[in-house]
């Protein structure tokens, strides 16, 4: 466990590696993806008992759409019940779910799903768990500047007021801070596509273990790195 106080408020994570992890035992890639599913509660728990207070998950980016439509269904169905047996666990931890993304793409089911398990938490306060599902960075910056252009159009803001603030506040994260630590599984060395305006100054930890070998040891392992290093954000 970290010793020292100066645990990141807010982590996120890329889950990479399931489709890799089954094709090395001989399973379907849904096998995979099942298995890390353990890996999300575990990460879940972890967060929990370390303090922190956000804990982002990319789970399903703008680019899954492309992969054949049986991997795709496989993924939506493993969503629908992970949240509907995990959202009873999650109010006992006092977890409270959040989306961020293109949440419209998804199958109405999933849809309802994820409406009825964000109102069941929306009372929770110990861990904000934030699911990237149908989400990219570019897709996501881009719909932040056509409403500022939209709002400048209709005469409601000047252009000398589009500020960084202004951009953050129409972002999918503005009710969040950015996250303080971003974690890689499977040894890649990329964001693919993810946070790409609030990770500018987070602190970057990667793992050549596949997502459902990461445990909570592991994620333990990446805090403690965290606290090692000295944050300058571009000073001394």
């Amino acid at each position: 466990m970290p010793t020292s106080p100066n645990i990141p408020e807010h982590i996120a994570i890329i889950m990479d590696g399931n489709g890799r992890w089954a094709k090395e035992r001989g399973l379907p890639r849904r096998d995979g993806h099942r298995a890390g599913a353990e890996s999300v509660r575990e990460a879940v728990e972890t967060c929990k008992e370390l303090g922190v207070k956000y804990l982002t998950l990319y789970a399903f980016s703008s680019e899954n759409w492309s992969r054949p439509q049986s991997e795709i269904d496989a993924l939506m169905l493993l969503l629908d019940r992970f949240l509907a047996e995990k959202t009873k666990e999650l109010n006992k931890q006092k977890v409270r779910l959040h989306t961020i993304g293109q949440i419209d793409r998804l199958p109405e089911k999933n849809q309802r799903r994820i409406a009825r398990a964000k109102e069941e938490t929306a009372e929770n306060t110990d861990l904000n768990l934030i699911l990237a599902l149908s989400y990219g960075g570019r897709e996501e910056i881009t719909g932040a500047v056509r409403k500022i252009a939209e709002e400048v159009q209709a005469g409601k803001v000047k252009p000398e007021d589009v500020t960084k603030d202004l951009v953050a506040q129409n972002l999918d994260t503005a009710n969040f801070p950015d996250p303080d630590l971003l974690v890689r599984t499977s040894g890649e060395m990329r964001l693919s596509n993810f946070l790409l305006w609030q990770l500018s100054y987070a602190e970057i930890v990667t793992t050549k273990k596949y997502w459902p070998d990461f445990k909570r040891a592991d994620l333990q392992a990446a805090v403690e790195e965290y606290t090692r290093r000295h944050r300058r954000f571009g000073g001394l």
